[in-house]
């Protein structure tokens, strides 16, 4: 496949329902990159965040656009505000959490492309059937693993 530059404008990308409170809007997918790049902006509802997993095929990189995170990242937990940039290795258990009073957004990239199919999956069903054995099983099939629960409000930093 040849690639060519892909250039997308504020606002610009595919939108869904993502899993974690807000809408999640496609900047460069798997299809565009040869599979080397997927990248997204996550809307994320404030108190909400996944729960602690581990990809297995891909590096996954934040960048805390607006808002206030906290990131477990293995045994430590870190605070992630306005311009925070984490890279997490394939492998490492990891988890966030709006911890503001607003929605945060955060731009989200996978190295090689995954997630996308996932977070399809997920917004084709709907809210409404989506139990936590659907939610844990469209995981493990997309290659992530639940390894723990997701951060709570109480936990300190």
């Amino acid at each position: 496949m040849h690639m060519t530059p892909i250039v997308v404008g504020p606002g610009d990308g595919t939108t869904i329902d993502g899993p974690v409170g807000g809408p999640v809007t496609f900047k460069v997918r798997a299809a565009q990159t040869d599979g080397t790049l997927t990248a997204y902006e996550n809307v994320v509802a404030p108190g909400d965040g996944p729960p602690c997993h581990v990809h297995r095929a891909e590096d996954e990189t934040f960048w805390v656009i607006d808002g206030a995170l906290r990131f477990r990242l293995g045994d430590e937990v870190h605070s992630a505000p306005t311009g925070s940039f984490l890279f997490i290795p394939r492998g490492t258990p990891h988890c966030f959490q709006n911890v503001g009073d607003r929605p945060a957004r955060v731009m989200v990239l996978l190295t090689p492309s995954g997630m996308e199919w996932f977070l399809e999956r997920l917004a084709a069903l709907g809210p409404d059937d989506v139990d936590q054995e659907t939610f844990l099983t469209l995981m493990r099939e997309e290659g992530m693993d639940v390894v723990g629960p997701p951060l709570a409000v109480s936990h300190p930093l």
